[in-house]
């Protein structure tokens, strides 16, 4: 294959030069491509060049800074509530904030287990193998569940919907979890990120009024930001909304991918760029479009490895004219509303997360005890029993996260954009820990469908179903590595407030000795705070019984991972942006911190609730306490003592070609099947695959 690039520009195709190895493309040094929301230091600049040039959709030129900057606008700026979690990594580990465990009230719990129960009578009727088998949830299945009221759960009573608020609404995709990850993706991408979260947070009350009704009544959702050249990197956004000259409409033009929903979908949230202009102030600004305005093909449903009955298309937007009163919010608000959806939106994931892993531990215990091997069930053996210890104490876990993290969301009286981030990230990985657990303790029949089980005569159990499943979690939402880098920034804000500017090179020396000053004050009254604290008593947190030992270690260790951010900032400053290593440690340690209250609140408050499970539920809380706490001893050690240098040293070498002989002996089958990234319709995506599910619903 040759090269058709310009010399000096970044190559995203495999060029075969004449001496057979790879070159290099033209990057930054090891380091992040983007961090978003960060402003440690400007090292350097960094431009991002396109992999490729389109006359028809240029891309959207940007560096670093630039990328950052926009990252940075969108972000909250401000904390005008108590955070949890925030607190856990400056070393302020306050209970009250989570204990005693907020509940819902009476007329809330009244609707919402009224609506769990015919949610559980509809899902017993629904043929869960027949959407893994035809790869579509039938349409009946979208119309029981606009029956049902399942598209307005989470919308108030006032404008049409259930009115559960963000509690009910993880129980039910917690029980969606437990039978079709499908069902579950499609509700939550409707109304975790789709167009009722965004009216409800930044809409006007005409917009409410207008489409909040319909959304509930069953008009599916899809939110549109997402394209071929932009992922993680917002600042490269391509579609555009140009104003008209009177004013009246925007027309939209864009391509955008994986539009969850978007195949099905009666309502559209599409992100896309206004041009700064007189009356304009510009930027990406976030737009409610009817699916079947003129202009919106869906050329074509995309397929993946799990997620069978997903409805995620390739869609096109040319020449789209869409009313001025559709913008949400101001323009270059969109980023913004996008990011405040996801302080809850992110909460559905472990929602269902929780439900997978609660079907993992009933089959792993029936199973167990009733496959012999050895002369004993497998259970009893103790490499399956320690999975099985696993599975049960993190799906323990799993549900107090999401749980409290709900309450805290419903409540409204906390900040909780790092308690949901951290529930995403925690339960997107424990979620696929477990299913991979279970596959392991089945077997051979872990790896063989539930239909072919079914076929030999056994119970079709499809466990590696949900494998497949549950491994698009770490992606959706933000992809590990990138929920990593943001609730670094968030965590480390309090630094950035008080001493970002001594690392900022722009600074003149007068300013940053003004910076000094600051931060002085700043770290003259937090640093003696992490000296010692209420987990050095041996008698604190005791209404907690035995779990007060863990509540104490998880103050204990609030504060020890406060000292070691303190010294990785003094350490790199400017460069701490790039030790994504350490940045990863960091934040998983205060995941595990996390975690662990959530369980030892849960287990006071079931104990409280229902003294017969009291003994029970404190035994799940203990185990999963122990199981983290070795993990998180394992990153503490790990934040300073780690093959980091060693492995971007190595990965270095490999993108620079030194290591392409290690690849002789293979064949590729994906060569010459195409770019690794392309803007183009693909040449066969004639028609429009959009269709209807449920009958149209009506404009208010």
């Amino acid at each position: 294959m040759t090269c058709r690039h310009r010399a000096g520009e970044g190559c995203d195709i495999r060029c075969a030069p004449p001496n057979g190895v790879t070159p290099r493309p033209t990057r930054a040094r090891a380091g992040p491509a983007l961090s978003p929301g960060v402003r440690w230091g400007q090292n350097e600049e960094v431009r991002v060049s396109s992999t490729r040039e389109s006359a028809a959709s240029p891309v959207t030129q940007v560096d670093e800074q630039e990328s950052r900057a926009v990252a940075e606008a969108a972000r909250e700026q401000e904390w005008r509530k108590p955070s949890f979690a925030k607190g856990l990594y400056l070393g302020q580990f306050d209970l009250s904030l989570i204990h005693p465990h907020p509940r819902p009230d009476a007329e809330r719990v009244e609707r919402g287990e009224a609506f769990l129960a015919d949610l559980e009578a509809f899902l017993r009727t629904v043929d869960v193998a027949e959407i893994e088998r035809e790869a579509r949830i039938p349409d009946a299945v979208f119309q029981g569940l606009a029956d049902l009221g399942a598209f307005g759960m989470k919308i108030p009573v006032d404008y049409g919907g259930l009115g559960l608020g963000q509690i009910y609404y993880n129980h039910a995709l917690t029980m969606i979890g437990s039978v079709n990850a499908s069902i579950g993706a499609l509700l939550s991408a409707h109304q975790s990120v789709g167009v009722p979260e965004p009216l409800m947070l930044a809409g006007t009350e005409e917009q409410k009024r207008r489409w909040l009704p319909r959304c509930a009544a069953g008009a599916v959702s899809a939110f549109l930001l997402t394209e071929p050249e932009v992922g993680s990197d917002p600042a490269r956004l391509q579609a555009t909304a140009v104003p008209s000259e009177d004013g009246a409409e925007y027309v939209l033009d864009g391509t955008k991918l994986w539009t969850t929903n978007g195949v099905v979908a009666e309502l559209l949230v599409v992100m896309a760029r206004v041009p700064k202009s007189d009356g304009h102030r510009g930027g990406i600004s976030a737009f409610i479009v009817e699916a079947d305005a003129p202009g919106i093909t869906v050329h074509r449903r995309n397929a993946f490895m799990g997620l069978r009955g997903l409805e995620n298309g390739l869609t096109s937007l040319t020449g789209v004219r869409v009313p001025a009163e559709n913008l949400v919010g101001q323009e270059g608000q969109g980023l913004k509303i996008a990011l405040t959806t996801l302080n809850a939106g992110r909460l559905a994931i472990p929602a269902i997360c929780a439900g997978a892993g609660k079907w993992s531990l009933k089959i792993a215990r029936e199973w167990s005890a009733a496959r012999v091997q050895w002369g004993r069930p497998v259970g009893e053996h103790a490499a399956v029993a320690h999975k099985i210890a696993f599975i049960a104490a993190t799906t323990f876990a799993l549900e107090a996260v999401v749980d409290l993290s709900g309450m805290l969301a419903d409540e409204d009286r906390k900040d909780i954009r790092i308690e949901a981030a951290l529930a995403k990230l925690w339960a997107s990985e424990m979620g696929w820990r477990i299913a991979d657990e279970l596959v392991q303790i089945r077997g051979g029949r872990g790896f063989e469908t539930a239909e072919s089980l079914r076929a030999r005569g056994e119970r079709a159990v499809g466990a590696e179903q949900l494998l497949r499943d549950l491994r698009i979690n770490r992606i959706f939402e933000g992809s590990t590595e990138i929920m990593h880098l943001l609730i670094a920034r968030e965590a480390v804000d309090a630094h950035l407030t008080a001493a970002g500017d001594l690392i900022d090179p722009k600074l003149e020396v007068a300013d940053r000795l003004k910076a000094a000053v600051s931060a002085g004050g700043f770290y003259a009254r937090w640093l003696p705070q992490l000296v010692a604290g209420k987990g050095d008593l041996p008698t604190a947190y005791d209404e907690f019984g035995p779990l007060a030992t863990h509540l104490r270690y998880v103050e204990r260790t609030s504060r020890k991972l406060a000292r070691a951010t303190f010294y990785g900032m003094a350490r790199w400053q400017g460069g701490l942006e790039r030790r994504q290593g350490f940045l990863a440690r960091v934040v998983d340690i205060g995941a595990e911190l996390f975690a662990v209250a959530a369980s030892c609140v849960r287990a006071e408050m079931i104990g409280a609730d229902t003294p017969d499970q009291r003994r029970s539920a404190f035994q799940l809380a203990h185990t999963f306490a122990e199981q983290s706490r070795h993990r998180t001893e394992r990153l503490l050690h790990e934040l300073w003592d780690n093959t980091d240098a060693t492995d971007e040293r190595l990965a270095s070498r490999v993108l620079d070609g030194d290591y392409a002989w290690l690849e002789d002996g293979i064949l590729d089958p994906s060569e010459g099947t195409g770019p690794w990234i392309t803007e183009a319709i693909p040449a066969d995506a004639t028609e429009d695959v959009h269709r209807r599910v449920i009958a149209p619903t009506q404009e208010a």
